[in-house]
């Protein structure tokens, strides 16, 4: 095996590949945005133009969690003996912020307090040569990299990195105008000069039918909110012939809103704000019937319940006092029945864990909910360790206990980890041998960051649960066609910015010729 040589980078630590060098050796000429799947080393890309940047000036790396910072720094440390390296979170006071960036030559920081810094004008971006933005994707709207980019002058090199920039062209279009790149640097699993780092993943898509005691309760929520929807149809608030669907509603809702803040105080916009709001909790619970279970829909339900109360919102009490729905409360608090991907996951681990080279499974979950469900569940599973891995929000766990769990996931100390999607992004996850979908998301992004979790040191399999005729369907398929756009649409849009970038450089000489 060969090592990457470098002056700057230990020798005979980091296996030398071709891929990777191409990528580093683009992202030297020009601002890029670089594309590389889940476990294929887009950090080695990073240190080896971190590497050839230190001599510039100094090199900020951005990343959007302090695991996720932490991750970065060690690497980078270990990889560049001699180099001043320091971490800058929002845990660091302002004031060490600013002589940590002043004594050091890297520096690995979450994106948020160097923007409140710069906005403050506590230090500036001068003496740097480059700035790299670890999940680029995250790189629109109002988020922190994009006010940093604005403080990047022309002599600052700007480089992204993420596993998957989605499907949406503008969405894409606008990641580069914010971040300033001009350049789209792609590898897939199935290029030449990937493939041989690239292990068999084998994807299979798991078919279950919903049982008919759930399906009863879906069909009397699925009652109440045709009743509800109605409404609104009769209030000229939406159009029979439209979805029932959460976005719909989402839109309704916020149309109602906008008439609302113009000052139209009426009894339409009141009772249709109402009714909306009624609709989204319907939507809402039919979609935890039908893809996540009888335990996690009583859980909301409760909630419900316990916002139809003398102090709850005024759809809550009306929701809660009818007698449709007091009836679907009765059944789901009798029924016995579960949702079949309970049985699904723990027979597919209990396999897993009973092989005789007894491997790793991440099990990935939309709702925190499920995610406690399938903990108390799996570990009775003789062989499963399990750990829960969810975000900080509702006291749920702090960073520094995310890092824990991993290390100890890493360590053997664990072998099933239940995870939310703070686990679908960016954390260093050790290789696993099976990844499982207790359901399909919509998400291009997540799903490839996923799927990524597995297959990269050897075969990995990936489960996805679902259940047929229900949202877990469309999600499924819509995911796929948003993969497969993504693809399509990278090749054409850096050649849009390529001829963008042409044309700029070219009005550029042009200006200087007539200035001389």
């Amino acid at each position: 095996m060969a090592f990457i040589s470098h002056p700057r980078i230990a020798p005979d630590l980091i296996e030398d590949r071709g891929y990777q060098t191409a990528l580093a050796e683009g992202c030297s000429d020009h601002n890029a945005l670089v594309i590389l799947p889940t476990g294929l080393g887009k950090t080695v890309v990073a240190l080896r133009v971190i590497a050839d940047s230190l001599g510039e000036g100094k090199v900020l790396m951005l990343a959007p969690t302090r695991p996720l910072v932490k991750q970065h720094h060690d690497f980078l440390a270990a990889a560049l003996p001699g180099v001043r390296a320091c971490i800058i979170t929002g845990q660091t006071p302002p004031a060490a912020r600013k002589e940590a960036i002043e004594r050091s030559e890297l520096i690995v920081s979450t994106p948020q307090c160097i923007s409140n810094d710069l906005l403050a004008g506590n230090y500036s971006l001068d003496g740097f040569s480059l700035v790299i933005y670890d999940e680029a994707h995250r790189g629109i709207g109002n988020y922190a990299y994009v006010a940093i980019a604005e403080h990047c002058d022309r002599s600052i090199r700007c480089i992204g990195f993420t596993a998957s920039p989605g499907s949406d062209t503008k969405r894409i279009e606008e990641i580069c105008g914010n971040l300033s790149f001009s350049r789209i640097y792609s590898r897939s699993d199935e290029d030449p000069d990937v493939s041989p780092y690239v292990h068999d993943m084998h994807v299979q898509r798991i078919e279950l039918n919903l049982p008919e005691e759930m399906a009863a309760i879906v069909s009397s929520l699925k009652g109440i909110l045709d009743h509800y929807f109605g409404e609104l149809t009769s209030l000229r608030l939406t159009n029979p012939g439209w979805p029932v669907s959460t976005k719909h509603m989402l839109a309704v809702g916020g149309t109602l809103q906008r008439r609302l803040a113009k000052g139209e105080k009426t009894a339409v916009v009141f009772r249709g704000l109402v009714v909306q709001a009624i609709c989204v909790k319907l939507l809402h619970a039919i979609n935890l019937a039908e893809t996540q279970g009888i335990t996690v829909l009583k859980a909301y339900l409760s909630r419900i319940n316990e916002d139809g109360g003398e102090t709850g919102s005024k759809g809550g009490r009306e929701l809660t006092g009818r007698k449709d729905y007091r009836e679907v409360w009765r059944m789901v608090s009798e029924t016995n029945a579960e949702h079949p991907k309970i049985s699904r996951i723990m027979s597919l681990v209990s396999r897993i864990v009973a092989a005789e080279h007894a491997g790793r499974i991440i099990v990935f979950t939309q709702y925190r909910d499920t995610c406690d469900l399938l903990v108390e569940r799996i570990s009775a599973i003789p062989g499963a360790k399990v750990a829960k891995l969810v975000g900080q929000a509702n006291r749920g766990l702090r960073q520094k206990e995310q890092v824990r769990i991993l290390e100890e996931f890493r360590a053997g100390v664990h072998n099933v980890l239940v995870s939310t999607s703070v686990g679908e992004e960016g954390l260093d996850i050790a290789s696993t041998d099976a990844v499982i979908f207790y359901e399909p998301v919509p998400s291009e992004i997540r799903t490839i960051q996923r799927r990524g979790r597995t297959g990269r040191r050897s075969t990995g399999e990936v489960f996805v649960l679902v259940t047929k005729g229900t949202l877990d369907e469309v999600f499924d398929e819509s995911s796929k066609k948003k993969e497969e756009l993504m693809r399509t649409r990278l090749e054409s849009l850096n050649e849009s910015l390529m001829r963008r970038d042409a044309e700029k450089r070219t009005r550029e000489l042009q200006r200087r010729i007539g200035e001389f």
